[in-house]
């Protein structure tokens, strides 16, 4: 008689899943011991076990985002599932499903305030979207589909809570019977198509529109075809939410990239002059980098009803993917033959890559230039590279710089922004698609965080992936850069070094002693030659990458409370003002001539 664990096993191959990223523990102590029981017969599920269940969470929510399918984690009861929340967050922020596992003490004990036994089900009831414990062995089959099922449709992690006695009890066999349900490990249908009166509305908006800009986000994933098609039709420039990079190519001309403190000009200047703006799949959270009201009709496309007209006063809300809805409402656009829009467009795209270059090649006084070696990195990427890129600075020099072509992928934290996702996310990248090159981008807070523990997971998996190109880019600049920003643009306050130092670590050396590459970048003229023997060694490179700490992660328009809060900061005594000052002047040459007046125009509201 199989036990609810095997089951458990049973069920969640029945779904689809090959692999979970889990760490052990008493309170899920049966199932781990089944796991190990089906491994051993060779009809088990690949058992990844990182350092840290907060990174176990971090890989399910990261295989989801790069695979689309399910990501799975398991923990053990309170300890190790607290430790999940905050990776689970991350798949509710950025919408993806994910199914949790976690143990529980016995069911007699519940209520009682022994040893590791609390109410979980209260403590997950704001992150997932369905959460429920299986009390009998009768209601596993409904809690675990259930859990699935709602995780796919909602696009929403799920948490199935397993108590230790129950996990070891005899499953039977499920018979017609008052109270039980006998349910089916098959998805609900998520290609949903709008109905035909609402398209012709959403064509007729398009249609009208002589200046017409997509806003493309990671929920437009697998209708790269479609957007293209669409956007060429009506002549649309095209601008990608930080996680949509990888959905429109970076060659197609009208592709300017990211808006916002970490956007183009160019895709300012889009949003600032479009007269219609189409939302796919995107969930865009900065409204001030949104058309102003009244000045662009709107129409919005995605799957999460609960975010449709949300961001924006859109006319028309579709409720679909993004992939049939442009499916069907391709052939009512009109074809625009007027691509003056789009000319535009793409002159002003590629004087903008004139500037980031410039940007890339400045030196600084007091260290290396963080740019030089993203630019140099995004020259190099072999062809279906994965880039992961971290919260922080690090996210700035990766919209700037990295251009994912078609058949790369790149992805991070997004509406979250938690610090240290990038190291969990490479290296689920990685064991999704072992023949590929994944490298992870990460700054040296996020780094300490987890990041270098997550090397030792690295070493302990690396002999299982088909090619062991695995690289990891610090940006070591002893400083939480991007709190140290935010403090005197956004408040005008100056650095507190004792809340932003980072302390100063060997990372090349740390990589040395787990018996792996470590390349130390101290000159801005060696980063393209560590680039190239990084991807050249079939291995694992950590390259430490010595830089500024006062790099300015300049905004695509400098405002004039950008402006005045750092003066503020600077003249409230910044420990760091006087570099800061100087690196922020040499960012400002390299922007142009106009754009330095601008931005010293005191005398401007708005510049």
């Amino acid at each position: 008689m199989a036990t609810v664990s095997e089951f458990v096993i049973r069920r969640i191959q029945e779904w689809g899943v090959t692999r979970v990223f889990g760490f052990p523990g008493d309170g899920v102590g049966e199932l781990d011991g089944m796991l190990g029981k089906t491994a051993r017969k060779g009809e088990g599920l690949s058992y990844v076990r990182p350092t840290h269940e907060e990174i176990c969470a971090f890989m399910a929510t990261a295989h989801a985002k790069f695979t689309g399918e399910v990501g799975v984690c398991i923990a053990t009861s309170s300890p190790g599932a607290f430790h999940l929340i905050n990776g689970l967050y991350d798949a509710k922020s950025d919408n993806v499903p994910v199914v949790a596992f976690v143990g529980q003490q016995g069911l007699a004990s519940f209520g009682t305030f022994t040893q590791q036994e609390d109410n979980l089900e209260r403590v997950f009831a704001d992150v997932a979207c369905y959460v429920q414990t299986i009390v009998t062995p009768e209601n596993a089959q409904a809690v675990i589909d259930t859990a699935f099922r709602t995780a796919l449709a909602r696009l929403q992690p799920a948490v199935v809570v397993l108590p230790h006695d129950v996990q070891g009890m005899d499953a039977g066999a499920l018979s017609p019977e008052h109270w039980v349900s006998r349910s089916s490990a098959v998805p609900a249908s998520t290609r949903i198509t709008p109905p035909e009166d609402e398209l012709r509305r959403a064509a007729e908006v398009i249609n009208a529109g002589k200046k017409v800009t997509f806003l493309v986000g990671a929920g437009a994933k697998g209708a790269t075809d479609e957007v293209l098609a669409a956007a060429e039709r009506v002549g649309a420039g095209l601008v990608t939410a930080l996680r949509g990079k990888e959905v429109v190519p970076s060659d197609v001309p009208y592709h300017t990239q990211q808006v916002g403190l970490l956007g183009s000009l160019p895709s300012l200047n889009q949003i600032n002059g479009c007269d219609t703006i189409v939302l796919l799949g995107t969930n865009y959270p900065y409204g001030e980098y949104l058309p102003k009201t009244g000045q662009a009709r709107g129409v919005q496309v995605d799957l999460k009803p609960e975010q449709l007209g949300l961001r924006y006063p859109t006319e028309v809300n579709l409720w679909g993917d993004v992939k049939s809805t442009l499916t069907a409402l391709l052939p009512m656009l009109e074809q625009q033959t007027d691509r003056s829009w789009q000319e535009q467009i793409a002159k002003e795209w590629h004087d903008w890559e004139q500037e980031m270059e410039a940007q890339a090649m400045l030196s600084f006084p007091d260290g290396g230039n963080p740019r030089r070696l993203f630019h140099e990195l995004n020259k190099r990427l072999p062809h279906g590279a994965i880039v992961t890129c971290d919260a922080g600075t690090t996210a700035d020099w990766y919209g700037h710089h990295i251009r994912l072509k078609r058949g790369m992928k790149g992805d991070l934290s997004g509406r979250l922004a938690s610090m240290l996702a990038a190291m969990p996310y490479a290296t689920a990248a990685k064991f999704a698609f072992s023949d590929r090159t994944v490298i992870c981008t990460i700054g040296d807070g996020a780094f300490q965080m987890l990041g270098m523990n997550e090397l030792i997971t690295v070493k302990k998996y690396l002999a299982s992936w088909d090619d062991p190109t695995f690289i990891v880019v610090v940006m070591h600049n002893d400083d939480l850069a991007q709190v140290s920003w935010e403090m005197r643009t956004e408040d005008g306050n100056p650095v507190w070094k004792g809340s932003q130092d980072v302390e100063s670590v060997d990372y090349a050396g740390w990589a040395e002693l787990l018996g792996f590459k470590g390349i130390r970048v101290r000159r801005d003229e060696d980063a393209a030659a560590a680039v190239e023997e990084a991807l050249a060694h079939r291995g694992v490179t950590v390259i430490d990458d010595y830089v500024t700490r006062n790099a300015p992660p300049l905004p695509a328009k400098i405002t004039a409370q950008y402006r005045n809060n750092t003066i503020k900061s600077f003249a409230k005594g910044d420990p760091l003002a006087p570099a800061a000052l100087v690196d922020s002047a040499e960012g400002l040459v390299a922007e142009g001539v106009e754009r330095v007046k601008g931005a010293l125009h005191l005398g401007d509201k708005e510049d």
